[in-house]
């Protein structure tokens, strides 16, 4: 299980890393070596609590971070390979106890109330800068829903927001955005600006198509207002792993 490791030296300063209250979780909870190595990465990176990672665990993280490696939905562009290694293709916003029906203002205030849990489901190199951050360009101005900096990556990452099902226009206007940062917000220091697309819908062909010419670093992610019934990403996750392996046969 830990051959990645270079010493049982390592090997015991990884485990220590974590209590054990958090070891049982794992160990009880997930079914594979890859799932609980995953798992007890993620505790040591983003100091998951007992009750978080026991979150992270129900909303199938491991599954849909592997669905969104293998069925990436980006074009395999530097800057997009990047992002992808941080960023997710979907999000669980459980904590909202959103009604099916919601408004993009509804969504965003709530996420701004509960801009912890939200961070803890972005990861914990994001620091909120604001909401409706305006830009002005020419003699016009226009708002960034939700505006953060990611320490790792050293860069703004502007979020859209949208309650309906992806549309190719919405590129356009993320992508005047990104611009618009890069040109009058960002320091000289600082990497180019990041957008990610949330929506509630997308159809990945769709998304494929809208991105193949997007030089700009820009993601497109569904999120969730429940936890997802785990069984149906490990569903998944088996259906794309024996496509590939039909594929390698022929």
């Amino acid at each position: 299980m830990w051959r990645q490791f270079e010493s049982e030296d390592v090997k015991e300063n990884i485990l220590a890393k974590i209590s054990w209250s958090h070891h049982r979780l794992i160990f009880s909870r997930c079914r594979t070596e890859e799932e609980r190595i995953f798992y007890i990465g993620q505790s040591i990176k983003e100091n998951y609590s007992v009750r978080e990672l026991d979150r992270q665990i129900s909303s199938s993280l491991f599954e849909r971070a592997v669905i969104g490696n293998v069925k990436s939905s980006k074009p395999e562009s530097e800057s997009n390979e990047i992002a992808s290694a941080i960023f997710k293709d979907s999000y669980i916003f459980d904590f909202l106890n959103l009604p099916e029906s919601h408004s993009e203002s509804y969504l965003q205030k709530g996420l701004i109330a509960r801009m912890k849990d939200f961070i803890l489901e972005l990861g914990r190199d994001f620091i909120f800068i604001g909401d409706e951050y305006k830009l002005m360009v020419g003699s016009s101005d226009f708002y960034i829903d939700l505006l953060f900096y990611h320490r790792d990556l050293q860069c703004l990452v502007a979020f859209e927001l949208k309650a309906g099902k992806f549309r190719p226009e919405h590129i356009g206007q993320l992508n005047f955005y990104l611009e618009a940062l890069d040109r009058d917000v960002k320091k000289e220091k600082e990497n180019p600006s990041i957008g990610i697309l949330l929506c509630k819908d997308k159809d990945n062909e769709v998304v494929e198509y809208a991105l193949s010419r997007s030089l700009s670093p820009t993601m497109v992610a569904e999120y969730r207002t429940q936890l997802p019934d785990k069984n149906l990403p490990q569903q998944k996750l088996h259906d794309i792993f024996e496509e590939e392996n039909f594929s390698d046969k022929e």
